[in-house]
């Protein structure tokens, strides 16, 4: 691990040294460029770097023990003890900084949710967790941009896609892919039976030109009018995109934009999103038969995640982690759970590791 860090270090020290160069001062492409890798190693040099201070000071204070002052000893050995602790956990923290990085964690996300088993219920559910990753965003400071809606009967959301645009947006949400349950009364319920539903969450990361090519033969496009709000010149006006992927048969409909050319923009920001996450998904069954697909058929029993509104709990299946503050985790107050999800994560692959 160690001629390891050395390197990370070493190569960092370089690209510092590059990026001072005239040449490359006066190259924008090549200086972002290099900026971007600076950046990707930059945490873990300081953490690093840390830890080599660290352990020079315990090798410093460990050779002053077994001195003639027994006062003096005591104090020794009690700073050892601290340092060990100290340099214990920044290896830790090393250990972790080295795992294999997802390539796709700082990128954009496209989120789909859609209600599942439940009718009116599972509409409304879809909506409160719409409700919940808006909150989160704009906690995080993202940018949240609706593509596509599709309404319930009473309210809420058949379907809804959309984008949040932040860094790290991925590396946090794609935990939350998969089938989320809520038990609660609904507000139509008179004899005050438990009802429960489910909704579907799949989180794409979103795919640049670079990262799939569309072949403009491969795509149908249709226009059509607007359902959607939006006055005399959405009923005057063809402007909803339908957009078909012709060698997979996947279909994206965007109409809530007022201008064909915006619509189709963001459909074909979905179709690449999609594509990418297929593509991603047979790269990893040909590595392991353990993971599926995110969402399964949206029944019950497939569960990730429970929000119980009588018990005030939300339950994490995955890790068996349960919170009490249902109202507040509703309201966007995720961190805890996420930051317990990526733990188990980072555990899981330093197990793998030690095998």
């Amino acid at each position: 691990m160690i001629e390891h860090l050395d390197r990370i270090e070493k190569r960092y020290d370089e690209l510092e040294k590059t990026m001072a160069l005239p040449e490359v001062v006066t190259d924008p492409v090549r200086l972002q460029e290099l900026a971007r890798e600076r950046a990707s190693l930059e945490d873990i040099v300081r953490l690093y770097r840390t830890y080599k201070k660290t352990r020079r000071e315990l090798e410093e204070v460990r050779s002053m023990r077994d001195g003639a002052d027994e006062e003096l000893n005591a104090l020794v050995r009690e700073e050892i003890g601290r340092l060990e602790k100290e340099l214990a956990g920044l290896e830790g923290q090393l250990k972790i900084a080295l795992l294999p990085k997802d390539p796709n964690d700082e990128k954009d996300i496209i989120m789909e949710i859609r209600a599942g088993a439940g009718g009116n219920e599972a509409c409304l559910f879809a909506a409160d967790l719409f409700r919940m990753y808006s909150r989160y965003a704009q906690s995080k400071g993202w940018k949240i941009d609706v593509i596509s809606t599709s309404e319930g009967a009473v309210g809420g959301f058949k379907e809804i896609i959309f984008e949040i645009r932040g860094k790290g947006a991925f590396s946090r949400l794609k935990y939350e892919r998969g089938v989320h349950r809520v038990q609660r009364v609904p507000e139509t319920e008179a004899s005050g039976r438990i009802h429960t539903s489910t909704a579907t969450v799949a989180v794409l990361p979103k795919a640049e030109e670079v990262d799939i090519t569309i072949d403009p033969d491969d795509l149908r496009i249709d226009v059509f009018h607007s359902s959607s709000a939006g006055g005399q010149n959405v009923n005057k006006v063809a402007t909803a995109i339908r957009v078909t992927h012709l060698p997979t048969g996947i279909v994206v409909t965007c109409q809530d934009e007022r201008s064909q050319l915006q619509n189709k923009i963001k459909a074909l920001s979905v179709l690449r999103a999609r594509l990418l996450d297929i593509e991603r998904r047979r790269q990893e069954e040909q590595i392991t038969q353990e993971r599926r697909q995110q969402v399964g058929t949206a029944e019950r029993a497939e569960k990730i995640r429970t929000y119980n509104f009588p018990q005030d709990r939300v339950t994490d299946h995955r890790i068996n982690f349960t919170l009490h503050n249902l109202p507040g985790f509703l309201d966007g107050d995720l961190d805890e759970m996420i930051d317990r999800l990526i733990a188990s994560e980072q555990a899981k692959q330093l197990e793998a590791q030690a095998v």
